[in-house]
């Protein structure tokens, strides 16, 4: 029987199918070769390089826009992982797996990243306006979750098949068949559950429209007004994020007598897999209601300064370093919360940026100019943090935040872009 392909069906395990194969990719893949024997030199080279497909994603981005429908795209990319990751499985065994499993990551990181281009376009194909605005904090809030799925219990079955066969080369072998196995199932599912919308429209329309070609699709997004306040606005907003989500776990860890927290692994698990989790997800339902109720205008300012004010819980936790636990529980409580709320903003103004024609192209760009923003602060955050010590450190990161808040205040986009139609 054919699965109901209302959104509530499809889009949480479509986004659930785009952040898990990231998570393998980026940063589960770092701990099985740190357990495999890998160096750090070339864990920290050839892991950070599968990054780059997400990057560079909008320079093929139009072929998806061009070519078949996003829904079988993003079937054969999932596919595809599937594929990868059970080839990752049966290659760690072999003497020379680091060269063979970094060649079909590769494979796999250009898929997801495919994946995630087709996905989006669909996303904004298949549903309203009004639609996405509210489905906006599910996907964002069902992308996060797939993160920690994969950071967290993919890591933990790793980590029981190591304790059961003694094994580790065994023990990640099996536990990357299993990821095989699960993105096999989100396939299956979403080939069941997503609605055929493109092949609908085909069979409507009586003349079939001239495609454009890759230079005119890339070149008509850098021709959208205000394009250079938008491009300094997205490669700004997570300027004080994308620095806070690379030293946040080292401060966490760092003994106090380094200025962190003191705490264990565990704690951090603890912390983010439950209270944490569910702040996100509330948060994240919330700001897609919010944005659907009222339009993007009323909200924006609101939503990033709930996203950005929580950095100064970890101020204080890094002038004070408090004894109970409690409030690194508030602080995380809150910092989630306010990413799952404020995020919703940023991610329904890239859908106004892309809106129009060849808007999957067109979403592909921006996330690709948001990807860095992300990466290149990023890369920085830890010599600021040595060189201003944590307590210094999170002043930087909020006042990084400033020119993003400045310059959403000379964004010019329709007030009620978002909001649900009244019926």
């Amino acid at each position: 029987m054919k699965i109901d392909s209302k959104p509530w069906f499809w889009i949480p395990v479509l986004n659930f199918a785009s952040g898990l194969p990231y998570a393998i990719i980026i940063s589960v893949s770092v701990i099985m070769y740190k357990n495999l024997g890998i160096s750090n030199e070339d864990i920290g080279i050839y892991t950070s390089l599968l990054y780059l497909p997400w990057v560079i994603k909008p320079l093929w981005s139009p072929f998806i826009d061009l070519y078949s429908t996003k829904r079988k795209w993003f079937l054969a990319m999932q596919l595809l992982i599937s594929i990868a990751f059970l080839i990752v499985g049966l290659t760690i065994p072999m003497s020379n797996f680091f060269v063979l499993s970094l060649a079909v990551f590769w494979v796999a990181a250009f898929a997801s990243a495919s994946n995630d281009v087709a996905s989006d376009g669909f996303y904004m194909l298949a549903l309203a306006k009004e639609q996405q605005s509210f489905f906006l904090g599910i996907r964002s809030t069902f992308y996060r979750l797939s993160l920690l799925t994969g950071n967290g219990l993919i890591v933990i079955i790793a980590g029981f098949l190591e304790e059961k066969y003694g094994d580790k080369t065994k023990a990640w072998s099996y536990t990357m068949v299993i990821v095989a196995f699960i993105m096999a199932v989100i396939t299956i599912y979403n080939y069941f559950s997503t609605p055929r919308i493109e092949t609908k429209a085909l069979e409507d329309e009586s003349e079939p429209k001239p495609k454009i070609s890759f230079g005119e699709v890339f070149a008509s997004f850098f021709q959208k007004k205000q394009i250079g306040l938008v491009l300094s606005f997205i490669l700004l907003f997570r300027l004080g994020e994308s620095q806070l989500l690379k030293m946040l776990t080292p401060f966490l860890l760092d003994e106090k007598s380094l200025g962190g927290m003191g705490l264990t692994t565990e704690d951090i698990g603890l912390i983010y897999g439950t209270f944490g989790v569910s702040a996100l997800v509330i948060g994240g339902i919330l700001g897609g209601i919010a944005i659907s109720k009222d339009g993007l205008g009323k909200w924006m300012l609101p939503m990033i300064l709930t996203m950005h004010l929580p950095i100064i819980g970890f101020i204080l936790l890094s002038h004070f370093h408090p004894t109970s636990i409690f409030y690194v529980y508030a602080t995380v409580i809150c910092e989630q919360f306010g990413y799952g709320f404020g995020f919703a903003a940023f991610m329904m103004f890239l859908i106004y940026v892309a809106d129009g024609e060849s808007k999957t192209s067109h979403y592909s760009i921006a996330t690709g100019f948001m990807a860095l923003g992300m990466m290149l602060p990023g890369m920085l955050s830890g010599y600021i943090q040595e060189y201003l010590g944590y307590a210094s450190f999170f002043i930087w990161v909020l006042c990084t935040t400033i020119p993003g808040l400045i310059l959403s205040r000379f964004l010019i986009f329709p007030k009620d872009f978002g909001k649900k139609s009244e019926v």
